[in-house]
């Protein structure tokens, strides 16, 4: 009898296996909870930034979108755990540009940021202003540098960290300019404002929404705002591009969203298309433009571009400047 039971059985248990995974795949996207990591602490930009477009999402899909933060190693502990998860499209991964950045500073990495992700879109830029204390005489970006180039090695300047963007944007800087600056990393951004507004140091690449308060009290002068453009926040300052009168110094961050590599084009277009709608939101606009972000949206393929670009661009950039990791 066990003989005759078991092959009149197997084509029945294919048959519902079969039919289980075609209901699956007929599911509708998303039919779940959604994790976005964020490899950074909460609280910080990119963290805002999850949070505000995670609880559009939701309230868009009727489904939980839920912040993961995964902070260490400059980002690489978030990012190496979104690359290792599930390729199903409930796994997301919301970072900044240190996913290419930071392939300069460790001798190993644990992800690959071309082989282990799919792009989504990019999302926002943050400006960065270039900030000096006014105890220094010079008013504009073309006196600073000329005055750092009589006075070589002698003026200090300040960082929340070795390889961080506010740190590779200013030894971009010096390659463009042949200035000679020291650098003073600091292990955040809070304590490198703190002597930079006591002149402890005397220049520094900031954030445009910390450096503004201080300016406007006086403590503080913003002498460029944004890398190749002017930013939003600031349009009757000059970019550093223009107030240096130099091409390609592009030093703003960008966010941006990925999945695991393996995910399909069709969560992949879901996401683009939904989040981009999001980010044209009034609303979504103003609570960005508030920690200095302007969103940017764009396809997949401005991504993959921008990551590929980048990632060979701030390469040279430390090994011109013979950056030594911590």
């Amino acid at each position: 009898m066990r003989n005759t039971i078991i092959p009149m059985m197997l084509p029945l248990a294919a048959a519902m296996l079969l039919y289980g995974s075609a209901a699956r795949a007929q599911d509708p996207y998303p039919s779940r909870n959604i994790r976005i990591i964020v490899p950074f602490s909460p609280g910080t930009g990119i963290d805002i930034l999850a949070r505000t477009l995670g609880q559009k999402l939701a309230e868009r899909w009727k489904s939980s979108v839920i912040v993961d933060n995964r902070p260490g190693a400059s980002g690489n502990i978030g990012t190496e755990a979104a690359a290792k998860s599930v390729p199903d499209g409930y796994t997301l991964l919301m970072t900044a540009s240190t996913i290419v950045t930071n392939r300069g500073f460790f001798k190993t990495m644990p992800y690959d940021a071309i082989k282990d992700f799919a792009p989504v879109m990019p999302l926002a830029l943050g400006s960065l202003a270039f900030v000096t204390h006014p105890s220094l005489p010079a008013k504009s970006v073309r006196e600073f540098v000329s005055l750092a180039k009589a006075r070589p090695g002698e003026i200090n300047y300040a960082s929340p960290g070795n390889g961080t963007p506010h740190h590779l944007a200013m030894e971009l800087f010096k390659q463009r300019t042949g200035m000679d600056l020291t650098h003073i990393p600091y292990k955040a951004t809070g304590p490198a404002v703190a002597d930079m507004l006591g002149g402890h140091v005397s220049v520094m690449f900031m954030p445009i929404h910390v450096a503004l308060p201080h300016a406007q009290a006086l403590k503080l002068r913003v002498l460029a705002a944004g890398g190749i453009q002017r930013a939003a926040a600031t349009p009757n300052v000059p970019s550093l591009a223009e107030a240096a009168g130099v091409r390609d110094i592009d030093v703003d961050i960008w966010y941006a969203l990925y999945v695991p590599s393996g995910t399909t084009a069709g969560v992949v277009g879901r996401l683009n298309s939904e989040i981009g709608a999001v980010l044209r939101e009034a609303d979504t606009q103003e609570t960005l433009a508030k920690q200095g972000l302007t969103p940017t949206g764009g396809t997949p393929e401005q991504l993959a571009r921008l990551t590929r670009t980048d990632l060979e661009r701030w390469l040279k950039v430390v090994r011109d400047a013979r950056i030594q990791p911590d």
